[in-house]
């Protein structure tokens, strides 16, 4: 019998990574989920990119393993079955949509059917098109065609809206769905917690280097942080995080905005702590006050 770790598209295991005296990650072990998209969420610094260079095989461990289809992210045979979407990705401008498809196409052994790719990608019609006369998202769409076009099995991807307006964040999100439909894996690096929720079968912080929390972004929500309460008090910021089971709490224009997973406590304690405590609005916390919470109590 095969151990799971065999079967894993991609993998970590108790990897640190040092440049010089600097822990980008700290004994960090993850999973990415076979014809599953994982959500890698953290704040600037926490160790994502780190992570990304490590299973494309553009950085090596200081200890531990960085694995993917069981074997060095360097190996030829695995590159070919990988795909990247990086934020610092150029392309030369004076190129064609079709030219680059064709030519990213042509390094791959067994490479999707170019029509398929302009599908998917969402390229029908700007095919004859130089890649410097795109739009934003256009060229967006163009990057995520050249991350697909090999055909892979794991797909990274590392804040592919970024920039995006509404309606092509959604195009995006409609691509990046149809592309796990067909069974396929996939890394997801964003800012954007309303993706990460809308996407995501299994959510992963990361903080400081370390693992906070995994889980399905429903029970991320419920583990971390399950209310949220905004209303209007006498009590400073300062005094209202100190109040107990408070997870996080902010100033909302006039308003605090409290993260909890006792409402009612702290509802209570607000309460005899100032009894003018006005406009209390108690709804379910999202993936943002999650997050949040988990990572202003892992730096505390």
């Amino acid at each position: 019998m095969r151990s799971i770790h065999e079967i894993l598209p991609a993998h970590l295991a108790n990897v640190t990574k040092n440049y010089g005296p600097v822990v980008a990650l700290d004994n960090v072990s993850l999973q990415i989920q076979p014809g599953e998209l994982t959500a890698l969420l953290g704040p600037n610094g926490a160790g994502k990119t780190t992570a990304v260079k490590l299973l494309l095989g553009l950085s090596a461990p200081t200890t531990g393993i960085a694995r993917v289809f069981s074997a060095d992210p360097r190996d030829a045979a695995n590159r070919a079955r990988t795909g990247a979407m990086l934020q610092i990705a150029r392309v030369p401008e004076t190129l064609r949509v079709a030219e680059h498809v064709a030519l990213f196409s042509s390094y791959y052994p067994d490479p999707m059917p170019r029509a398929q790719v302009v599908a998917s990608a969402g390229l029908a019609g700007i095919e004859s098109r130089k890649f410097g006369e795109l739009s934003g998202g256009q060229k967006q769409r163009v990057l995520f065609a050249l991350a697909i076009c090999g055909n892979p099995d794991l797909l990274i991807l590392d804040e592919p809206t970024v920039g995006l307006d509404v309606e092509a964040r959604r195009a995006m999100w409609s691509q990046i769905r149809d592309f796990v439909s067909r069974g396929k894996s996939v890394l997801l690096t964003t800012h954007n917690l309303e993706e990460a929720d809308a996407l995501a079968n299994q959510v992963i912080v990361i903080d400081r280097g370390k693992i906070a929390a995994v889980g399905t972004p429903a029970e991320i929500k419920s583990r971390a942080a399950g209310k949220r309460i905004r209303c209007r008090t006498r009590l400073t910021l300062d005094e209202v995080r100190a109040l107990p089971l408070v997870a996080a709490a902010s100033n909302g224009g006039g308003t605090i905005e409290i993260t909890t997973a006792a409402s009612d406590d702290v509802v209570r304690a607000l309460l005899m702590r100032d009894p003018s405590v006005s406009d209390i609005e108690i709804t379910s916390a999202g993936l943002e006050e999650a997050f949040l919470a988990m990572t202003q109590r892992s730096t505390t």
